[in-house]
């Protein structure tokens, strides 16, 4: 069976190998922005679907998989930060506190389509701003939500989680492979 991941994240790629041993890359170029609910924490399961149905609409014989992740605190989702300003931003808003990571999951295959959000709690060590300059300076928040990456050099931020630590990396492989074997033999 032909099997296509609806995204390009390098994570959700080598993750997604966990569940499969082959699979096709199509990122699914959709306008993240046009996308709104008045609960804020479905936004990811919403893109997610978009992306799944932007791809299986023209390969209708693939199994498609579309995800998206966001980063949730005081009512609000901080997405990938556009400036190293706004990355300081966020993780001195996340320092100390405790946030939430819901990705988004839809399986689409023959017209049937499978969605769910999976949520794992957070939380991060007390940071000062030489630790913030710090992080960044390496470079890799900038193309995650929330500006920072759990399985790098970000993983000294986070003292604990409660719940799913792939998900927080942005595919909750557990759950994803629970519901793939509706479909076949994972």
């Amino acid at each position: 069976m032909n099997i296509i991941l609806a995204s390009k994240s390098p994570r959700r790629i080598e993750l997604l190998k966990n569940i499969v041993d082959s699979f096709e890359i199509m990122p699914a170029n959709i306008d993240e922005d046009d996308i709104t609910s008045p609960n804020i924490e479905n936004i990811p399961q919403l893109l997610a679907v978009n992306k799944a149905r932007h791809i299986a609409d023209s390969h209708s014989n693939a199994l498609v998989i579309g995800c998206d992740t966001g980063v949730f605190i005081d009512g609000k989702m901080l997405g990938k930060p556009k400036s190293e300003v706004e990355a300081f931003e966020m993780l001195a808003t996340l320092s100390g506190r405790t946030h939430k990571v819901i990705t988004g999951c839809a399986i689409i295959f023959n017209g049937e389509i499978i969605e769910f959000s999976e949520e794992t709690d957070v939380t991060f060590t007390l940071l000062d701003e030489d630790n913030i300059r710090k992080y960044i300076s390496y470079g890799e928040c900038m193309d995650k939500a929330g500006a920072y990456g759990i399985q790098g050099k970000g993983s000294m931020l986070v003292e604990k989680i409660n719940g799913d630590f792939y998900n927080v990396m942005g595919l909750p492989v557990c759950r994803l492979a629970k519901e793939m074997r509706k479909f076949l033999d994972v």
